[in-house]
């Protein structure tokens, strides 16, 4: 053979001698004008390139003889089963109530001009590279694709970009490898799971009735898809598999696929604690929090004796923003973090499942925004496979009102990525696409999506009648048998079962439950209703005092590794020169931000923890603060200094992220989630650019603990201060964060000071793996980043500790004539400071940084105001307007604090917007908050 590959479906093999010439002659007029070329050749050219054709295989296949006056006929045949792969899913037997139009005029021969006979005329091989089995003509051909592309799986491949990709998909389908047949045994057991999905459906819609369950049935053989799916991997010997779904068929899933027995499940409705009915063999881990949550958002571990893990993740009422959370601990599950580098990546030791709502698939922004960053470096996990549990309806809302596309998948084209949907009521389709998705994941490395499509037997919940607003839907629904009775049927017309046998089978699956859900109220009488969980001591307490100062000799050895580059390498000149001043900084107690940043980074490193910073600007930081990676100005070539430190015990990542805050946000949390012991940064490019990642703040990070007993250590680096940038980029909404602040949840800080943040950081990754460990929120500094008042010498980062409270220096030195302390926090402190500069005719005042504003630092105030016995007033000093901020917040502690002293407001005055929109008006209200705290 010669090295011309034919495309699949090439016309060109069907030609040889005049007509190739023909056909050769009519590509270089194409070439040239494009308009003179008939439109069907056209359409050719641009598809298939130029017409090169395998000599031998023309020969050897005997495809060349085709009569001129049949050259129309050929292209319209090509087209026809080009049209049929790319639209056969149109017309495919993909919807179980059969109450969607079918559209075949794509597929028709009558569209193309085509009689049988012509078919019949042109060779097999026209259509395929390979030809199948029983396949002799090009009648047969078109037969067999239609067969193929419009049974119960419909495929969806042409808008893939790379060629290997759709050959390869192509090859599957229609080889006839994708549709495998199963063992009588393999069918015996999909009927045997179906019956257990039914059934538990039926048990708790008859024994408890009116408790919301959220249904999976019209979808039930979601399980059997996720079934092989598991058998897949553990076939792969992957170490996990991480499911994020939403509440619709939860309980069925947590029950057959992570393996909740039935008793703790019924416990969950009768109201009996299900820690009785917990597995003793330890295959199966829960977490609970102390206020709980509905029992359809609640996740749960199992594993199984191959030593696969199968998770399903916690998730609240919010659909789909899950998807992200796992996605984020799979790739925690995938890396190796124990050595210096970058962490060694294995993306076949994990999978992440994430199941998407129909409605919800297309209408929810965070879908595309994790499809956007499946393929980036800091981001990818090697592929998800993703599933649309495609119930038909959102709510109450019909098809047409949910979306302006055909199917719910077609947001995903724009990725690139396989689309296969497949009728949920055919389960042994449904196990093949499940094989075939798991083998293009593992082989290509990307996302893949199964749309399965099925109905909703039921309302929106067990509680809602669906026929007042979907009647015609729901008088089909009442009229079709459940997939388990269909498929029932199809084994007994098939004689593997016996009427009789589905029958018993269905019995004892249904009197099983029964026993379980009386033992169930046994152990309820004997040990009561009501298991107390409380809130953990290590939680009710602050942190503990953990040592977080570095030796000063380590500093230096850190300092000067972090300034040692690779021969040849040459940095950009001017970052070069900035870079350097950083011994000098050590040395004349300079350390800025960035510079103090970076060596609590090296630190952490040493005692063991991975670091994994990522944001959009991370690598550089937003205002060139950080560099953490370096840039060869020749050649481009990257250079990582944290890579380089001696006695680094794990890996240091940093990743710019998509331009994307809820995604990327959910992403980190579940990142540390799986990783625990790694100091997991998130850091917004603008403090207030997180409004776009509120829900993750609200549902996950500062609840997940309360609700479902997991911790995380993530800390959120969030730029905020007022320096007349405009009212997005100016505050950090501290107060959000703040009226989340509850049951020591979190920490909230905003620091003034580059020592105390390396201070904090260090903290934050000694309490790492600990019981205490909790987020950290921090309010990091704009233009204080360079501030001499904000810098730190190298004795506070290696005498120092994190101080909850900085006393203004040179002032309070005079306790009795001291009768107004000042508290702030942030950036407006350092306004207080340049204005009293050495505390010289301040006298009267005392100034107190709030460095950790939750849990808020009373005691340690207390005690500091207690040393001021004349004080008659305490000011609050901020550069928020007053409804936003911490004034709100702090109000009640300070009431509390100032024992009948006057408490005072200072700052902005309440303002719809969080800042002026102009230099020129800010100055003139920032010097007014300043002569106003002393005034």
């Amino acid at each position: 053979m010669s090295n011309n590959v034919l495309a699949v479906g090439s016309p060109w093999s069907a030609f040889a001698g005049p007509n190739l010439g023909y056909v050769m002659e009519q590509y270089e007029l194409y070439l040239q004008s494009p308009e003179e070329v008939d439109r069907e050749l056209v359409a050719l050219f641009q598809q298939f390139g130029a017409p090169i054709v395998d000599e031998e295989y023309v020969a050897t296949e005997g495809v060349a003889n085709v009569q001129p006056n049949n050259m129309t006929k050929v292209f319209a045949a090509v087209q026809l089963a080009d049209a049929i792969r790319s639209f056969g899913h149109l017309a495919a037997d993909l919807y179980p109530l059969k109450d969607r139009k079918l559209d075949t005029t794509k597929i028709d021969l009558n569209y193309y001009g085509l009689t049988d006979a012509d078919l019949s005329a042109m060779p097999a091989s026209l259509f395929f590279t390979i030809t199948p089995a029983n396949v002799s003509n090009g009648k047969q051909a078109i037969d067999y694709l239609r067969s193929i592309y419009t049974e119960k799986i419909g495929f969806e491949y042409s808008h893939i970009d790379d060629k290997n990709e759709r050959d390869w998909i192509q090859s599957k389908i229609e080889s006839g490898t994708l549709k495998q047949s199963l063992t009588n045994e393999e069918k015996k057991a999909i009927l045997e799971r179906l019956t257990r999905v039914e059934d538990f459906e039926k048990f708790i819609h008859k024994t408890f009735v009116g408790q919301k369950r959220f249904s999976i049935e019209g979808l039930d053989t979601l399980v059997i898809l996720l079934d092989e799916l598991v058998k897949q991997a553990e076939v792969e010997k992957m170490n996990q598999l991480q499911i994020g779904m939403a509440h619709r068929g939860r309980l069925n899933v947590l029950t057959h696929v992570v393996n909740k027995p039935y008793d703790m499940m019924f416990a969950d409705f009768a109201h009996v604690p299900n820690d009785y009915f917990l597995p003793e063999d330890g295959s199966l881990e829960i977490t609970k929090g102390w206020t709980g949550d509905v029992k359809y958002h609640m996740g749960a571990t199992h594993t199984k004796k191959s030593g696969l893990k199968v998770k399903l993740a916690y998730n609240p009422s919010h659909l789909e923003v899950v998807s992200p959370v796992v996605t984020g601990a799979t790739r925690a599950a995938q890396e190796d973090a124990s050595k210096p580098g970058y962490p060694t990546y294995d993306p076949k030791k994990a999978l992440a499942v994430l199941i998407h709502g129909d409605a919800a698939f297309a209408g929810e922004g965070i879908v595309q925004e994790t499809f956007n960053y499946a393929n980036t470096k800091g981001f990818s996990t090697g592929g998800s496979v993703h599933i649309i549990s495609n119930n038909m309806i959102g709510f109450t809302t019909e098809h047409y009102d949910s979306r302006s596309t055909r199917y719910s998948s077609d947001v995903a084209k724009g990725y690139g990525v396989p689309i296969i949907h497949v009728n949920a009521d055919d389960p042994e389709a449904v196990v093949n696409v499940a094989k075939f998705a798991f083998e293009y994941r593992q082989i290509f490395g990307k996302d893949i999506l199964i749309d399965l499509i099925g109905y909703r037997r039921f309302g929106h919940n067990e509680t809602d009648d669906p026929t007042v607003t979907n009647p015609l839907t729901y008088l089909i629904v009442s009229k079709h048998p459940t997939v388990r009775t269909i498929y029932g049927e199809k084994l007994v017309n098939e004689g593997i079962v016996t009427a009789e046998e589905v029958k018993t089978l269905d019995e004892e699956i249904y009197a099983g439950m029964q026993t379980s859900y009386d033992h169930v109220k046994q152990v309820g009488e004997e040990k009561g209703h009501h298991l107390d969980i409380e809130m953990p001591d290590a939680v009710k307490n602050d942190f503990p005092a953990v040592d977080t100062s570095v030796p000063k000799e380590d500093l230096l050895q850190i300092n000067n590794e972090l300034l040692a580059w690779p021969e040849n390498f040459e940095p950009q000149n001017k970052l070069a020169r900035i870079l350097n001043k950083r011994v000098e900084a050590i040395e004349t107690g300079k350390i800025d931000w960035g510079h103090a940043e970076t060596l609590a980074f090296a630190a952490i490193l040493r005692d063991g923890n991975p670091v994994r910073i990522t944001g959009q600007d991370a690598e550089r930081g937003t205002f060139s603060q950080r560099h953490l990676v370096l840039h060869d100005k020749n050649s481009g070539t990257e250079f990582v200094p944290l890579h380089n430190i001696s006695d680094s015990k794990a890996s240091f990542a940093v990743h710019n992220s998509p331009l994307t805050e809820t995604a990327i946000v959910g992403f980190e949390y579940g990142y540390n989630l799986e990783h625990k012991k790694a100091l997991t940064l998130w850091e917004g490019q603008f403090g207030d650019f997180a409004n776009m990642a509120q829900v993750m703040f609200d549902n996950f990070i500062s609840a997940a603990r309360s609700k479902w007993g997991q911790k995380t250590g993530l800390v959120m680096l969030l730029p905020t201060g007022m320096e007349g940038q405009g009212p997005e980029h100016s505050s950090a909404r501290i107060e959000r964060y703040l009226q989340l602040s509850a049951e020591n949840n979190w920490t909230v800080a905003n620091c003034s000071n580059a020592g105390n943040y390396f201070h904090l950081l260090r903290r934050q990754a000694k309490m790492l793996e600990t019981d205490a460990i909790r987020p950290l929120v921090v309010g990091t500094p704009k233009s204080l980043l360079r501030h001499p008042l904000a810098a730190a010498s190298i004795e506070d980062l290696s005498e120092g500790t994190f101080q909850e409270v900085f006393e203004q220096p040179g002032l309070g030195t005079k306790p009795k004539k001291v009768e107004r302390i000042l508290l702030g926090s942030g950036r407006v402190t350092i306004d207080l400071a340049e204005h009293v500069k050495d505390g010289e005719g301040f006298d009267n005042t005392h100034i107190l940084r709030v460095e950790q504003l939750y849990p808020f630092p009373s005691e340690k105030l207390s005690e500091i105001i207690s040393r001021y016995p004349n004080v008659k007033e305490i000011r609050w000093v901020q550069e928020e307007p007053k409804n936003q901020g911490p004034w709100k917040y702090a109000l009640e502690y300070l009431l509390d604090l100032a024992e009948g002293k006057k408490v005072k407001y200072v700052g902005r005055p309440e303002m719809s917007s969080t800042s002026e929109g102009d230099a020129d008006s800010h100055k003139i209200a920032q010097a007014k908050i300043i002569e106003d705290a002393f005034a």
